[in-house]
């Protein structure tokens, strides 16, 4: 794993630990918070994974739960992994492998997620898209070599990313239900799921967690947050969202209380390598096939953290009037979007402290 990820993943794990603190209501009988119990993980979608425990479980029952919870994400990770194979899995990168070929038989949990990739792809319009495989690899290969040599980065060729382009139709993802095989039927696209993939694999964790009885847990699973129910003093979670402008004294944008939900943000300012004195950041617009030029950052509030995970991609890569649209039209969704400029933009569920 690269050391630079491992730092900003661990900086992003404690900042969440460090602000997920707030006192008792004004008025209200006091109670006395319990202790923070807290595990880390470094194996899983190349970042930091965190368990933590604001309840005042016992210690064996919080190992158990990480545990658990650890197991998962890990099988997760194996099923989502487009760089390597592992015995006994067909994943990502055997479908990959397989396109034009052959369908590959997979576990029923992967059809289930290419499934509601599928959906979610439909319900951004094309801007959360597993398919374009091809099109992220030119950039994915571009970034890792400027970043080894940055007197020779580069941006990928403009023919080639067209070309590339050309290759990421969803519907040429061929999903077999009945049989649980998937197959790319061209030879030339492949997926990649880093858009989504670690928001639904926190999820699944997450149910996890209230099907052992949890409640007052909190997700951190490589900044992907998921908070299980609330603070025992029945307040949220204190919670900032990073400041994109790293030229300023404030470390944060702005601060909001979290409780039961998901907290996703897409930005401009962490993956990225720079070209001639220009910034590239990782998140890629279909359109342009060009990094996303609408905002610095965009934050996404709502229970389901694959929905969140795939929607802060989605606006990430749309006008505000677009995103708000779509927002609107799904339920229990709330967005902080910050521009270029630093102006915050939120919806009106959103209050900030």
């Amino acid at each position: 794993m690269n050391i630079h990820k491992i730092i900003r993943a661990i900086t992003a794990a404690i900042l969440v630990s460090v602000t997920l603190i707030s006192c008792a209501p004004t008025g209200a009988p006091e109670v006395q918070e319990p202790k923070t119990k807290a595990r880390s993980n470094y194996e899983f979608f190349d970042t930091v994974s965190v368990i933590m425990s604001y309840k005042g479980d016992a210690e064996a029952e919080f190992s158990a739960n990480a545990t658990a919870v650890f197991d998962l994400l890990g099988e997760y990770h194996k099923l989502f992994d487009i760089y390597h194979e592992y015995a006994g899995v067909n994943n990502i990168k055997t479908i990959n492998k397989n396109a034009g070929i052959a369908p590959v038989e997979v576990d029923e949990r992967l059809v289930d997620f290419l499934l509601y990739a599928k959906e979610i792809y439909t319900l951004t319009e094309g801007k959360t898209n597993i398919a374009m495989g091809s099109v992220l690899k030119l950039w994915h290969d571009a970034r890792e070599h400027g970043a080894d040599n940055p007197d020779g980065a580069y941006i990928p060729d403009g023919a080639a990313l067209s070309e590339a382009a050309l290759h990421t139709d969803i519907n040429n993802l061929v999903i077999d239900e009945e049989n649980s095989t998937v197959y790319i039927s061209d030879s030339k696209m492949s997926l990649d799921v880093g858009a989504i993939g670690k928001g639904y694999a926190t999820e699944r964790a997450a149910e996890l967690l209230i099907s052992r009885g949890v409640s007052s847990y909190v997700l951190n699973i490589g900044g992907n947050i998921r908070a299980i129910g609330q603070k025992v003093t029945g307040e949220g979670w204190l919670t900032a969202i990073t400041n994109p402008d790293k030229t300023s004294s404030e470390s944060f944008a702005c601060k909001v209380k979290i409780k039961n939900t998901s907290l996703v943000t897409s930005g401009d300012y962490e993956r990225y390598y720079v070209v001639d004195g220009v910034r590239y950041h990782h998140i890629i617009d279909p359109v342009t096939n060009m990094p996303a030029d609408y905002f610095s950052s965009v934050s996404i509030f709502t229970l389901d953290s694959g929905l969140a995970d795939a929607l802060s991609t989605a606006l990430f890569c749309m006008s505000y009037e677009d995103g708000l649209r779509i927002v609107e039209s799904i339920e229990g969704v709330e967005v902080i979007w910050i521009t270029k400029g630093g102006e915050i933009k939120k919806t009106d569920g959103i209050t900030l402290v």
